[in-house]
């Protein structure tokens, strides 16, 4: 996997401009916060955040796949108030479920999801790498 950064653009905080890779593509459909019986435990925006990325990470390693394989994820946020307000907190949890892991990242403010309950929902692609 190569990170693409062009050479007079500024560092992204947290995300890439964009990546190169080879291998397995998995892609994984958008995960809200609810644990595996489809059950919201919490409103919190925050531990929405969390479970949708254990979600993610769940599905990933069906697919024998690691958060360091994420090459792109896809926010779609119900409230910008709600998530502007957890981004200290939130960039916490992302670290502790995903890693120091920065894959091109979109966040998209929505109107609603089908999931009344959620806050956000979160889709991923990743990339296996080829064996060398």
């Amino acid at each position: 996997m190569r990170i693409l950064q062009p050479p007079n653009w500024p560092q992204p905080k947290g995300y890439s401009n964009g990546i190169a890779a080879r291998g397995t593509m998995v892609f994984v459909a958008g995960m809200v916060g609810w644990n595996e019986n489809e059950k919201f435990e919490t409103n919190d925006f925050s531990e929405q955040a969390r479970q949708a990325l254990k979600n993610i990470v769940t599905v990933l390693n069906e697919a024998g796949a690691k958060s360091e394989h994420i090459t792109r994820m896809t926010w779609y946020l119900v409230d910008l108030d709600d998530y502007n307000a957890s981004l200290q907190h939130l960039g916490k949890i992302y670290q502790e479920e995903i890693g120091k892991v920065f894959p091109a990242m979109t966040g998209i403010h929505v109107a609603g999801l089908v999931e009344k309950e959620a806050k956000l929902e979160i889709e991923v692609t990743a990339i296996i790498p080829d064996q060398q």
